[in-house]
């Protein structure tokens, strides 16, 4: 603590002390004061308290006798009222002194006063009463009765009252002056103890001033007997200024301590780098003159060994013969030419090598003794501590030193080796550098005259790139320019393509709404019709089975056509998937065979089927999109041969082929599918017109043929997709012959790739079924006869279709009808959903996608989500023919798909599958 802040703090403190005694003065003073002013004050509302009881005990007797005197009416309502606040004055008053005075003598007389009260206030109640109900009353008997008694001695006791509040003030006045008197001595007592309070903190103040410094004075005293190395301490450890002294000197002692040693470290690190410098300059004076490597790693072994006090030495020197790099012995001292240890060392190889390598000193402590020998004329000695070092010139090992000595090297002859090595480093490379020179400066002189006759033909090519420079220069401005318009034309291109792509976007939906719109009714024609042929020997004529005939094959001609279109848009908008898979030839003869063999004996046509032998059993190709291309071309070439005969070829192409179609680069092998006729034949300038959309041969409205020019543009397309294209050749009058060539896709083994194609199996045959579906009707109009399949199991069931298309129910009930099945039916998802609860027996629902207000999507998952039609099976039916139809269907809660126009046959198997599955 400080010296100031102990006077200070003495003084306060003082101070303090007689201030804290004040203030219990005052305060007992003021408590004193306080207390005598309530007692006075408390004394005084009693006294006042009697005098007021006495006072209005009078008034009720006066009151009493104005209302026994028989006075008005108005006067006795305000004696009555009078008497009340006198009997109300008393009773509060008389609760203030039993409140406030609780000595035995007080308690006993208010007691006694309320007991004499009450009978006189209960005679004065029936005074009161008997003026109000009989004013003829003996009222002379009861105010000079027992009620005047009564009066007296009330009177009595207030007296008796009155007088005990002023004894009571009288005692505590007198208690009051023995409390100051009391006071006034500890005043005096509380002064003395703040005075020798006072005194002992001046005292331990200057005694604690007075030994601290006694213990400074002391050791200061003793300093010039010490020599600079060792001081003594001060040990006083306080917080005054005597502390702060005392530590401030014991930090100089310590500084001066610190300081000495330093100066002895330092004069020793001078010497030693003294020693170094004037050592490493004594190495580097004697390489001016050297101008070869021997001449340098002699002077550098005789000097540097024996200045680190080394016994032993070896320098190498990195030479490169043939790009092998090698560390050569170039000097040495005390070596004793053992061939062993004389010889040269790869990179990495040896401790020598390992230095080279890692471009890191190394030493080694405790050599065997076998290692190397140090000898002399009278013995040798094997040395016990190695070191070597590399020699770096930026990043490079030039050079390796090893020495060897008895004792270990100290740090600063360690420094001393690696400072040398690191200017040994300059000094091989400046060395090379000049010998490098001298040999380039021989050679540069037999290159003088070459240069000089090259120095023309250099100032010519100049000019000539001049020129050259010039030219550039221009085309790179018109580069530039062609550079911005080009950037016009892609943001233009740009744009174009996202307007095609809207556009696309819109014909896609335009053609799957069109699909929808014309299948919805196509779908009730085709079934009705189907259902009156297979009626055909009931009640219908030969004629009337033309119609319905003529009517079914139309439908089907128009639905061939709408997935034609589907087909070529799908195609164009690039989202026509290819699905490849195994496809033997045998099948594909088989298809052509069963679908266009009929037809030909119908046309009394000659149709032929060969297969080369070379031909694999099977390729690898989209087996349904194979079927369409052919199917369009057998097609064509029967409806455009009157007489003669139809080929179908299937062979390898051969190279000549390959080349002659420009299939020269093809990896893998080709197969062609040759299609020729007899018929009418394509001149030269329609061969390529034929295989635009909607164009034919003969485009008049008067042409012979009938059809849309869908088939060989789809077919075209289809070619590419698969891979490979259709080559026409045909003369006019003569016949035509397509091929379809296509690559022999290798087969492979694709385990994600075999439930796709289940996925999608039953997709592709209804589209292939619907496809065929006119090919089973003879040109004739009569139906090839086939047997019909047996659908008694679905006899007894309960179907609901839900629909929004009458005619689409209509037709449908009337064929599941012909099975003795009950048909319910709703016109939405909506009242599908409450059928099917009102109805819960039933055993199937044939579900249409699109539908107002709930479409079949909707109402599916929400059948799924009731427990009792978890296991219900649920067919979808849609208009709609694109991919993901089916997959969507599925995700919904779809226990089957299939699409319209519906096939009566594929719906029966279907329901009778999930009926009893």
């Amino acid at each position: 603590m400080k010296f100031r802040t102990k006077l200070y703090g003495g003084l306060v403190l003082i101070l303090l002390c007689n201030i804290i005694f004040l203030v219990i003065l005052f305060k007992m003073i003021n408590q004193q004061t306080v207390t005598m002013n309530s007692l006075v004050s408390e004394l005084d509302e009693r006294k006042l308290m009697a005098s007021t009881i006495e006072f209005e005990v009078g008034n009720m007797g006066r009151e009493l006798s104005e209302i026994a005197s028989i006075p008005p009416d108005d006067v006795l309502s305000q004696v009555v009222n009078e008497w009340e606040q006198s009997r109300n004055n008393i009773l509060s008053s008389m609760k203030k002194i039993e409140k406030m005075d609780n000595r035995k003598e007080t308690q006993a007389l208010i007691s006694k006063f309320n007991t004499i009260y009450k009978t006189y206030e209960e005679v004065g109640n029936q005074i009161i009463i008997l003026q109000k109900t009989d004013r003829n009353a003996d009222f002379d008997k009861l105010i000079w009765g027992d009620i005047k008694r009564d009066r007296a001695r009330l009177q009595q006791i207030t007296d008796l009252l009155y007088t005990l509040q002023e004894q009571e003030m009288k005692d505590q006045l007198l208690r009051t002056r023995q409390a100051y008197n009391l006071e006034l001595r500890m005043i005096y007592i509380v002064i003395a103890i703040g005075f020798l309070i006072g005194l002992f903190v001046a005292i331990w103040i200057i005694r604690g001033l007075t030994k601290n410094l006694q213990r400074v004075s002391s050791v200061m005293s003793n300093v010039a007997l010490y020599h600079g190395t060792q001081f003594p301490r001060i040990g006083v450890m306080t917080k005054d200024e005597i502390g702060k002294i005392s530590s401030a000197y014991n930090r100089m002692a310590q500084a001066l301590e610190e300081k000495a040693l330093q100066e002895k470290a330092l004069i020793e690190k001078a010497e030693e780098h003294s020693w170094l410098k004037s050592k490493v300059a004594q190495i580097a004076s004697m390489y001016t003159a050297v101008e070869d490597f021997k001449t340098l790693s002699r002077l550098f072994i005789q000097n540097i060994t024996p200045m680190v006090d080394a016994h032993y030495g070896v320098f190498y020197i990195k030479e490169c013969n043939n790009g092998e790099q090698r560390l050569i012995n170039m000097a040495s001292y005390a070596f004793n030419h053992d061939p062993v240890t004389s010889r040269s060392f790869h990179l990495g190889e040896g401790l020598v090598g390992e230095v080279a390598a890692e471009k890191k000193p190394m030493i080694l402590s405790e050599v065997p003794d076998n290692y190397v020998k140090i000898a002399s004329g009278i013995g040798e000695a094997a040395p016990k501590h190695l070191m070597i070092l590399p020699a770096e010139f930026e990043g490079e090992v030039l050079a390796v030193l090893e020495v060897a000595s008895f004792k270990p090297f100290n740090a600063v002859q360690q420094a001393l080796l690696q400072e040398v090595m690191a200017h040994i480093g300059i000094t091989i490379n400046s060395i090379g550098n000049r010998m490098q020179v001298k040999k380039l400066l021989q050679d540069s002189q037999a290159l003088t005259e070459e240069l000089q006759s090259q120095s023309e033909e250099l100032q010519q090519q100049q000019e000539e790139l001049r020129i050259m420079n010039e030219e550039l220069e221009v085309q790179y401005q018109n580069s530039e320019h062609k550079k911005e318009e080009l950037e016009k034309f892609s943001n233009a291109l740009e744009e174009k393509a996202q307007e095609l792509a809207l556009t696309s976007q819109y014909k896609s939906e335009f053609l799957a709404n069109m699909s929808h719109e014309l299948r919805t009714p196509l779908n009730s024609l085709l079934i009705l019709a189907q259902m009156l042929i297979e009626k055909k020997n009931d009640n219908l004529t030969e004629k009337q089975l033309e119609y319905i005939q003529t009517i079914y094959s139309s439908g089907n001609d128009l639905l061939h056509l709408i997935n034609e279109i589907l087909d070529l848009a799908k195609v164009e908008a690039g989202k026509m998937e290819v699905i490849h898979g195994e496809v033997a030839l045998e099948k594909i003869t088989t298809f052509a065979e069963r679908y266009f063999s009929p037809l030909a004996r119908q046309k009394d046509l000659e149709f032929s089927i060969f297969l080369d032998d070379d031909l694999p059993d099977s390729i690898y190709t989209d087996e349904h999109r194979l079927n369409q291309i052919l199917r369009n071309l057998l097609s064509n070439a029967f409806k455009f041969t009157e007489k003669g005969c139809i080929s179908f070829l299937i062979k390898k192409v051969g190279p000549n082929e390959l080349e002659k179609h420009d299939f020269a680069g093809q990896n893998e092998p080709m197969i062609s599918f040759t299609i020729a006729d007899t018929g009418i034949g394509i001149s030269k300038d329609k061969q390529q017109l034929i295989f635009n959309a909607f164009m034919q041969a003969d485009g008049t409205t008067s042409r012979k043929y009938g059809g849309t020019g869908l088939g060989l543009s789809i077919s075209r397309e289809f070619a590419h997709l698969l891979g490979g294209h259709i080559d026409l050749k045909s003369e006019e009058g003569a016949g035509s012959s397509f091929t379809l060539y296509l690559p022999i896709h290798h087969l492979h083994e694709n385990e994600n790739h075999f439930p796709f194609l289940l996925e999608t199996a039953a997709a592709l045959q209804e589209e292939e079924s619907h496809s065929i579906g006119s090919s089973e009707f003879q040109s004739d109009g009569n139906v090839i006869d086939e047997d019909t399949p047996e659908y008694s199991l679905m006899n007894g069931k309960k179907i609901l279709i839900v629909d929004d298309d009458m005619r689409n129910i209509y037709a449908l009930s009337s064929a599941l009808e012909e099975y003795e099945i009950e048909v319910l039916f709703a016109e939405n998802g909506r009242e599908g959903i409450e059928v099917l609860q009102e109805n819960p027996a039933i055993d199937l629902v044939l579900m249409d996608i699109m539908m107002p207000e709930m479409d079949g999507f909707e109402a599916m998952r929400n059948i799924r989500t009731k427990p009792e039609f978890q296991g219900l099976p649920i067919i979808a039916l849609t208009a709609k023919a694109m991919k993901h139809n089916r997959e969507e269907c599925i995700q919904a809660g779809a226990s089957d798909y299939i699409s319209k126009p519906i096939d009566l046959d594929q719906l029966y198997s279907l329901i009778q599958v999930w009926l009893y599955r």
